[in-house]
């Protein structure tokens, strides 16, 4: 499947995807993975960083003035790496829904990139990442309907980095899967990431991996 980033967007940001895909066996969750955040990650987290200091962290910052320059309030539309680590930092822990949206979630928290993982068989040909439109909506995953207009959206999942959409969601159904890594300070740091979060997929989703690239 090709993926690609439209020009406009290209032209006003410095986005990068890092796109892993591969197949798996969705399970409702991983006793191990959970282990492994309340027991490292969280502490990490409240050790490293406080709901004042957050917004510096480097990838959420980048991501924050990209928003600014697409025209879209980031502490309105706040980008799911910054969204989770705020959850953590006010105690209120995060949910559990299966086994690759829970690594999804945990590569977002220890990368600071906004992390999307979408189902192949709901997607078809390319998958290209845009600017929003005006009065574009979509249905959020748990959420109330979503105002897209000026957000980064992949088109054909209609996901971004701030929700994604019920379209190509992660089910126990699902088999083969791409998760992408969005960056908005180029791939100095993406390659990097993308090589954390094969080896988080492949111990704690069952990732058989398929191929990676960065977009």
């Amino acid at each position: 499947m090709k993926v690609q980033i439209d020009k406009q967007l290209k032209e006003s940001c410095n986005v990068s995807l890092g796109c892993i895909f591969y197949k798996t066996n969705v399970i409702k969750t991983n006793k191990e993975l959970w282990n492994y955040i309340e027991k490292e990650i969280i502490s990490k987290i409240q050790k490293t960083f406080t709901l004042e200091n957050l917004t510096e962290q480097i990838n959420i910052k980048a991501s924050r003035e990209a928003y600014k320059i697409l025209g879209k309030e980031p502490s309105r539309y706040r980008v799911s790496s910054e969204a989770l680590i705020r959850r953590i930092l006010q105690g209120k822990g995060l949910y559990k829904i299966n086994n690759v949206v829970d690594t999804n979630n945990l590569i977002s928290i220890e990368t600071g990139y906004s992390v999307g993982s979408y189902d192949l068989e709901n997607l078809q040909g390319s998958i290209n990442f845009r600017i929003g439109t005006e009065g574009e909506k979509y249905q959020g995953i748990g959420k109330e309907m979503i105002n897209i207009e000026k957000l980064p959206v992949f088109a054909e999942a209609y996901g971004s980095p701030t929700s994604d959409s019920t379209r190509a969601m992660i089910t126990e159904k699902s088999k083969e899967i791409v998760t992408v890594l969005i960056s908005f300070n180029g791939t100095e740091r993406l390659e990097k990431s993308v090589d954390i979060a094969m080896k988080y997929l492949t111990k704690y989703a069952n990732a058989e991996i398929i191929n990676s690239i960065i977009v």
